[in-house]
């Protein structure tokens, strides 16, 4: 690699892999992903390390697990001191953006990037998490609860607004590209384009919902199990999601499908639109392009909707990278496990050129370089996942090793399955004789991650202090967290003073000389 790639990062909220083409899906249309996808390499089984919003891009933001840094659910406050992916590129002279969503929580509305181009869709006040104090799995700030109005409404719509969010995020993204392929001195970026969609409710454009025919949608693999039939975990997730209050018809699980496939084309559009730009700048083939998820959406299957669950339609991810011109690319498709937790160690490998990383503090993560340019050999690595917000009384926690997934919460029975011979986890090997050395293994690397009793001990200290910081601020004052972004228009366009043929042509791009005034004609 000889110069420091830019970094493009986008985000989609929500995105279950198993609905992509590029992971085989058959009716869904991703044109521009999959172009990036046969470009550049697909990581089959990536994971979220949190099946929720603000956790997940916590952790992956850091590289470690989120309860390291104090953080357990939706309405905790990432520390200011953590360093992040941010910190660590602009370390090696990279300039970092943010355009849409990060969950950020608290006054630091930035933990390292340079700038944002957009506000947050979300709060930032600390009403976001459970109180497990309150003896039920409800959600606090949500007291009618959530429930499957958002399957019964699902269809299509002139306007909506994730559509209104996700329309200023692409927009400003794009006009950034150019903003930092015109700087006179170019610095390397690391810009982060994260969207909305397909994140429910489940609502497309009239556009994107029409391209696709109603009769074609799939319906879940896995039916509606009973109630005996569930874990434990998606019981109370069941009851906490309101599903017995409601009849959902088949129609209402296929309009609900149909309007999500919707809104991945939408996602696919601006995707398209971002790459246009980075084409037209000429900066394509110097520019890491990566595309992933915070978590996934389990979209009927099972009869469960949404994420917080550690079954695999709600905790695996997308993750495909294209890698810049003259890189080798050994692998296009790597099976084994990863994390998003290595995406910080990834992205350190890429702009340090080489240059061995000084990390501050321990992470989790590995860099996914070598296996992508050197196919380096399949290890067998653990991954982690953990989950300790609305739904449970203790934290959920999970370790996937080689083909094997287990699940462990004091309060519930142990799940452990093999995902290659049962991809639907199904079958629950626990309690199986023959299984006990892999449970042995599993629970002991569990142990060596995670003190259970410790992390809920924690967890209910961190739930104590945010509720009770959050409604003395609900009553006092308005919450002053909430990022605006700003424009300083003295610095935009033609101003006063100014050359206006000069700032003109200084802002075209490619650059093109002046022109030279005519030779005045003899005679």
């Amino acid at each position: 690699m000889s110069k420091q790639p830019n970094i493009l990062f986008i985000m989609a909220d929500q995105v279950n892999p198993a609905f992509l083409p590029s992971y085989g899906h058959p009716v869904v249309k991703t044109p521009n992903l999959d172009g990036i996808a046969a470009d550049g390499v697909v990581f089959e089984s990536a994971y979220c390390a949190s099946p929720i919003c603000a956790p997940s891009r916590f952790s992956m933001l850091t590289g470690r697990l989120a309860s390291e840094a104090g953080v357990f659910d939706h309405g905790c406050e990432m520390p200011a001191s953590a360093p992040t992916i941010m910190h660590y590129l602009r370390h090696f002279g990279y300039h970092t953006a943010l355009s849409g969503k990060m969950h950020f929580l608290g006054p630091d509305q930035l933990h390292g990037y340079v700038e944002r181009l957009t506000t947050d869709i979300y709060p930032s006040d600390f009403g976001w998490g459970p109180d497990w104090r309150s003896g039920t799995p409800e959600i606090p700030w949500a007291p009618t609860g959530i429930s499957p109005r958002t399957v019964l409404e699902a269809g299509p719509c002139a306007r909506s607004m994730q559509l209104d969010y996700d329309e200023d995020v692409a927009h400003k993204a794009v006009q950034k590209i150019y903003d930092l392929t015109r700087r006179p001195q170019l610095q390397p970026f690391f810009l982060t384009v994260s969207f909305s969609q397909p994140h429910s409710p489940f609502v497309a454009g009239r556009e994107h919902w029409d391209r696709y025919d109603h009769r074609e949608i799939d319906m879940p693999i896995v039916a509606p199990l009973s109630l005996d039939e569930m874990d434990a975990h998606s019981r109370r997730l069941h009851h906490m999601f309101h599903i017995d209050e409601y009849t959902v018809t088949e129609e209402d699980v296929r309009n609900a499908r149909h309007a999500y496939y919707g809104m991945l084309s939408y996602v696919d559009d601006k995707i398209g639109e971002l790459m246009t730009a980075i084409a037209d700048a000429g900066i394509l083939e110097e520019t890491l392009v990566v595309f992933a998820s915070d978590h996934g959406e389990m979209l009927g299957e099972r009869g469960l909707w949404y994420k917080q669950s550690l079954l695999e339609g709600s905790v695996r991810v997308p993750l495909i990278m294209r890698l810049p011109k003259g890189m080798p690319r050994a692998e296009r498709r790597v099976s084994r496990p990863v994390s998003l937790l290595d995406l910080l160690p990834t992205f350190v490998d890429f702009a340090s050129d080489g240059t061995a990383a000084d990390y501050v503090e321990p992470i989790v993560g590995r860099s996914l370089l070598p296996v992508m340019t050197a196919g380096e050999e399949e290890r067998s690595d653990p991954v982690f996942c953990e989950y300790s917000a609305e739904g449970t009384y203790a934290p959920c926690l999970m370790v996937r090793k080689g083909k094997h997934k287990y699940i462990y919460c004091e309060t519930d029975p142990t799940l452990l399955f093999d995902l290659e011979s049962d991809p639907e986890e199904l079958n629950n090997l626990a309690e199986d004789e023959s299984y006990k050395a892999v449970l042995c293994d599993l629970h002991d690397e569990l142990l060596r991650t995670w003190d259970p009793e410790q992390y809920r001990t924690d967890a209910l200290a961190s739930q104590k202090r945010q509720w009770f910081i959050q409604d003395v601020m609900s009553k006092t004052t308005a919450n002053l967290w909430d990022f605006q972004p700003f424009t300083n228009a003295k610095e935009q366009y033609v101003r006063s003073g100014a050359n206006t043929t000069f700032v003109k042509g200084q802002a075209r791009f490619p650059h093109v000389e002046p022109a030279k005034p005519d030779k005045p004609r003899d005679g």
